[in-house]
């Protein structure tokens, strides 16, 4: 019987050029793979233009959030992501360093997997995302898609959670002018 799950958080950002080409571009053809790898695409954010975390000079990110739905178990949609990362021309590289794609899962149904508060290894899934409640860049695009959604740890709505990262970062991402990264049909 294969797995269900309700909603599927899939957090996208880019700030390189890459095979796909601009981060614009890869963003669009990384949805689409993410479509033609069964994940099935309820709704899709705007993209927004962001200021960089890491280090060093970078350019501004282009972010979405996708809400989707999946037979595919934790594990294997990590996998998954992994290889169209690379397939996006991601290699290994700097800590919060500039990405031609970047695809981090968000949030798998509500379920908690692994810990936070223990070092996360390369490649290893803390599901929720560990950091994201901290992050502007993906509660604003997850507002869009899924108004209604709760931290599944800390029982915060994500316009809290939004309330209190934009007070702590004062960096609120830019929406792009009308563009979504998709252009799919939805589910009914």
């Amino acid at each position: 019987m294969p797995l269900h799950v309700d909603k599927l958080l899939l957090a996208l950002g880019a700030n390189l050029d890459g095979p796909w080409g601009s981060p614009r571009e890869t963003l669009q053809r990384a949805a689409a793979e993410l479509g033609r790898s069964g994940l099935l695409l309820l709704n899709a954010s705007h993209l927004y233009a962001t200021a960089p975390v890491g280090p060093g000079r970078q350019a501004s990110y282009l972010n979405a959030v996708l809400l989707l739905r999946s037979g595919v178990a934790p594990g294997a949609l990590l996998r998954l992501v992994k290889a169209i990362e690379r397939r996006a021309g991601r290699r290994l590289g700097t800590r919060w360093g500039p990405r031609r794609l970047d695809i981090d899962i968000l949030d798998y149904g509500g379920r908690q997997f692994g810990s936070a508060r223990t070092r996360r290894r390369r490649g290893s899934l803390i599901l929720p995302h560990p950091e994201m409640h901290r992050r502007p860049f993906v509660l604003v695009p997850l507002l869009e898609v899924d108004p209604h959604w709760q931290h599944p740890v800390l029982g915060m709505s994500a316009r809290t959670l939004l309330a209190r990262s934009v007070r702590a970062s004062r960096r609120a991402p830019v929406r792009q002018l009308d563009f979504k990264p998709l252009s799919c049909q939805k589910s009914p």
